[in-house]
């Protein structure tokens, strides 16, 4: 039976490996700490963080997440080792974008289990205000034996108040670079889709788990509703909160006695239709399992379930690999265990019977990772046949380049639910792709690494060819972005200080679909910046006077994106306190920033720089196993979008929205 502790409270600990699992609703960094009989930190080397995630006996996560699960071996810790603490830490308590305190949150939840899923201990760390850093608790050494206590003790001040409170001396530098990791992590999140309402749910059958102790789903984010961009549509149109009403809300001078509008509708009539039925599967031969349709999940149009089937493609491979690798895990300690105890009687050693005990124990370890295998395999089979027929349905703003739906393209003249930045993949699953979409309008902007790096695939990439192909996936990027909005809807600036993408940018400035031709120098690079942000102002000061109209004649109320390439080059410490505005002042207002650079080079611009790095999504132009889901913790494999070697596609199609803007700007 698990026990259910209160602050203070202990349990004994029967086992020496444990899972600890953190629920705490909002992405938070964790840690554990080894100390000695007085509670005391002897050194870094003591500490697991997502900077340092492995040391003797602990394993944390390498990112801040909402949930997380944290490996101990109490066994391995050294024997000067007597506590084990388990840390957790709000990453906006130092400059991040959400809640700064414990108290604004919900409380935390954590519980100690065995490594086959069996629940020992757990407990809710209530009463938190102001903490952004707390001691969670305890695992600590009592007479031989090990036991857990809740602890709940937080710190207003952070890890930094928290590490110097243990006696650690290099409390501020610890917490300085567990900042710079979580830093790092929350830039390379998968965007989660928006919570669903009870009509949104999937209605295909998900696919089975690997067989294992951990079956659960992944838990889903929450984060908040897409606000709407000003001068556009809320994001989503009727798909993203339900159908509007055809008719019967008041919006005039008249009013009920309670204050609000007066409802005209009739109380039993119906005044927007249900949205039809997913198209029903082919009936499936004895046997075997159902035929997978595209856009069999639930929504009021077929963007809006064919958006809904992607993100369940994803929660699905992502809930399978990890019932496998939690198969594998568990195989893998019970071998252990057994092998162990085959050991631990001297009698066993020599001899026909330890050897037959040892491979009896690999034999059950080889067994139960091939059912894990098996249920994976099955269900990734089930993903590839329901990708086969999804990826063909799928509209131009969801699609690759080389999907044929993009040579019958014409500009939309509404925006769509989200865009496809490219593909993701997992290890375990190499023969399935999944869409990675994002919502639109933009929450945030976009980081294109141009650092030199080695491609998964083996072949070696230089520096040259980095920024070269950094500058073409930021073209297809925002050949993408105009290509999906309705004309004269989205426009497009560049600032190229050395000149050096004029190749890259060919397409956009040869179609004339750039708002003008790409700035250079310092004073183009001062001129574009100084007006986007003079925008920005303009913009904020009519929302929050309550007169959008009186916004200048003539003024361009389409949504902004501004590409900045070769970055540093060009740039003062002025124009970063620019870029710095728009990043955080912009997307609310329409202005989006995708920035072609290599943060080490921009190292120069130190802490000017990370509230930047960190604010943008970051995107690489080559494979890269950098991307992680706030469920799970999976490392995906981010694969940008590629257009096809000699195709024509981009520029036809911004052929046509040049024309099209042509047209709407007569």
């Amino acid at each position: 039976m698990t026990a259910e502790l209160v602050r203070g409270q202990n349990h004994p600990l029967s086992q020496s490996r444990l899972e600890i699992r953190i629920s705490a609703g909002t992405p938070v960094a964790a840690a554990a700490a080894l100390s000695d009989e007085n509670g005391r930190i002897h050194g870094t080397e003591w500490v697991a963080h997502p900077g340092a995630p492995v040391q003797p006996g602990l394993e944390v996560s390498r990112q801040a997440a909402a949930d997380h699960r944290l490996a101990v071996d109490l066994d391995a810790v050294t024997e000067a080792v007597h506590r084990v603490s388990v840390l957790l830490a709000l990453p906006a308590a130092n400059g991040g974008a959400g809640p700064a305190r414990f108290g604004a949150v919900a409380a935390p939840f954590v519980a100690v289990t065995g490594l086959d899923g069996t629940e020992v201990a757990s407990y809710t760390i209530t009463g938190l205000d102001l903490e952004s850093a707390v001691v969670a608790l305890e695992l600590y050494r009592r007479q031989g034996a090990w036991k857990v206590r809740a602890v709940g003790q937080g710190y207003a001040g952070g890890l930094a108040e928290l590490f110097a409170d243990q006696g650690l001396s290099e409390a501020a530098q610890l917490a300085a670079g567990i900042d710079e990791a979580v830093a790092r992590g929350l830039a390379r999140f998968v965007q989660a889709p928006p919570p669903r309402t009870s009509e949104g749910d999937r209605s295909r059958q998900a696919a089975a788990p690997a067989v294992g102790p951990d079956q659960g789903a992944a838990p889903q984010g929450a984060p908040g509703p897409v606000p709407p961009a000003y001068g556009g549509q809320p994001a989503g149109g009727q798909g993203q909160g339900g159908p509007q009403p055809a008719y019967g809300g008041a919006t005039g001078p008249h009013a009920s006695a309670g204050g609000g509008p007066v409802d005209y509708s009739h109380p039993r009539r119906q005044t927007s239709a249900p949205p039809p039925p997913p198209p029903a599967a082919p009936p499936a031969q004895p046997g075997q399992p159902t035929r997978p349709v595209a856009g069999d999940a639930t929504g009021w149009s077929m963007e809006e379930r064919l958006y809904n089937q992607v993100w369940g493609m994803f929660e699905d491979l992502a809930r399978t690999a990890a019932a496998y690798r939690s198969a594998v895990d568990f195989a893998e300690s019970r071998m252990d265990k057994e092998l162990e105890q085959a050991l631990s009687d001297p009698r066993s050693r020599i001899g026909g019977q330890g050897d037959a005990a040892r491979e009896a124990a690999r034999a059950r370890y080889t067994q139960l990772v091939d059912q894990a295998r098996a249920s994976l395999d099955r269900d990734v089979a089930q993903l590839v046949a329901e990708s086969e027929v999804v990826e063909p349905a799928l509209p131009p703003a969801f699609a690759r380049w080389d999907n044929p739906c993009w040579h019958a393209y014409r500009v939309p003249m509404e925006i769509p639910m989200a865009l496809r930045l490219g593909d993701l993949r997992l290890p375990e699953a190499e023969s399935i792709r999944i869409p990675m979409l994002l919502r639109l309008p933009l929450e945030r902007g976009l980081w294109i690494d141009s650092g030199r790096t080695d491609s998964l695939d083996g072949s070696f990439t230089d520096s040259h060819d980095m920024r070269r192909l950094a500058m073409d996936t930021a073209v297809a990027h925002a050949a993408r972005l105009l290509a999906v909005y309705p004309a004269g809807e989205f426009t497009v600036h560049v600032v190229d200080p050395a000149g050096s993408g004029a190749q890259a940018l060919a397409p956009l400035t040869q179609t004339g679909v750039l708002a003008g031709p790409p700035a250079q120098g310092a004073a183009g690079v001062t001129e574009v910046l100084a007006r986007l942000t003079q925008r920005v102002d303009l913009v904020q000061m009519a929302l929050r006077g309550g007169a959008p109209d009186a916004l200048p004649p003539g003024f361009d109320t389409s949504q902004q994106l501004l590409i900045v390439n070769d970055f540093p080059h060009g740039f003062d410490d002025r124009a970063v306190n620019q870029l710095r505005y728009l990043v955080d002042e912009g997307p609310s207002v329409g202005v989006h920033l995708m920035m072609v650079a290599d943060r080490e080079e921009s190292a120069g611009y130190g802490p000017l720089l990370d509230p930047l790095w960190r604010a943008l999504l970051r995107l690489t132009p080559v494979p890269d196993d950098h991307l992680a889901d706030p469920w799970v913790g999976h490392a995906w494999t981010y694969e940008p979008p590629a257009v096809p070697h000699g195709s024509e596609v981009l520029r036809e199609v911004l052929t046509q929205v040049a024309e099209a803007r042509r047209t709407w700007n007569r």
